[in-house]
């Protein structure tokens, strides 16, 4: 089984160079829990997706337990149009009736984490599909808005429907497959005290599954190079105290405020370090985790 097919096209030097380079990382990685939030151009680029799948498997192979969590807006969005409803967001989340529910779980659950599961399976993997409602894994809370900004919208309290955040994990059918041969694949839907399914965002649950599982890395891959500076250029190593300077500043906005403070929010909670990486590079996740380099922003 050729599990990284790029190295056939390297000399014996190369290819000697690229395993001592990442020996030291594999050892110090070996029986590590390490929750890789997959998303973004990663999931929909055909050669980004089979190496993604290969480094999970590779990951899997030298000892250490690859926890995938995905999510899946874009999938979820061009199936909603196909059958005539027009997606709504407010402050980036979705509002999801019923009946938008019935697809995100048909997207979420169904066809993206299958087509997870057998990538990783086809490159000689054990992946198994979960959703939060697996086991009771991840128990959620339904989300509304308050608008208090304005005069007139002091007391409008906005119902996004089914959406939720994580009010709590349970890690036990995870921590099970983990420490077996077997690759959890989740996909970020859970259920409320009421019996409903909600919808929350893969890196919030991503962040909290690594939390609660103690991982020694969370890995959140994005359409961008990583955290930038006001000039465009990477920021490679990062504290907390730099990321609310940088959010203060206005350095670090829009869409990256709420990936950042998943990340300092899983620091917080005890996971050693956390890679927000580019993952329009092919291999990406070995990239980052087994070279001295990397291709994204640490934060410690």
């Amino acid at each position: 089984m050729n599990i990284i097919p790029e190295l056939a096209t390297q000399n014996p030097q190369q290819i000697a160079h690229v395993l001592t380079e990442a020996l030291p990382y594999i050892r110090r990685f070996q029986g590590k829990t390490v929750v890789i939030k997959f998303g973004g151009n990663a999931m929909i680029n055909e050669a980004l997706k089979q190496s993604f799948a290969r480094n999970i498997v590779l990951m899997k192979l030298v000892g250490i337990n690859p926890i995938v969590v995905h999510g899946g807006g874009p999938q979820i969005g061009n199936l909603l149009k196909r059958l005539g409803k027009v997606s709504e967001f407010v402050d980036g989340m979705r509002v999801t009736d019923s009946e938008t529910m019935d697809v995100v779980e048909m997207v979420l659950g169904g066809l993206v984490n299958k087509d997870i599961v057998n990538l990783i399976n086809r490159s000689g993997g054990k992946a198994i599909g979960l959703t939060g409602k697996d086991g009771d894994f991840i128990r959620a809370r339904k989300i509304t808005l308050q608008y208090t900004e304005t005069e007139e919208l002091a007391h409008e309290i906005i119902d996004l429907g089914h959406v939720g955040e994580v009010e709590s994990i349970n890690p036990a059918v995870v921590e099970m497959l983990g420490k077996s041969d077997f690759i959890p694949v989740i996909a970020p839907i859970g259920v409320g005290k009421d019996g409903y399914s909600y919808n929350i965002n893969a890196d919030l649950v991503a962040g909290k599954v690594a939390e609660v599982l103690q991982a020694e890395k969370l890995l959140l891959l994005t359409d961008i190079r990583g955290i930038l500076d006001k000039a465009g250029n990477l920021l490679t190593g990062l504290t907390i105290k730099d990321v609310d300077r940088l959010v203060a500043d206005g350095t670090i906005s829009g869409g990256m405020i709420p990936k950042t403070r998943c990340a300092t929010d899983a620091l917080k909670g005890g996971v050693s370090t956390v890679h927000i990486i580019d993952g329009r590079v092919e291999n990406a996740v070995l990239l980052e985790l087994f070279t001295d380099h990397g291709v994204g922003t640490l934060l410690r």
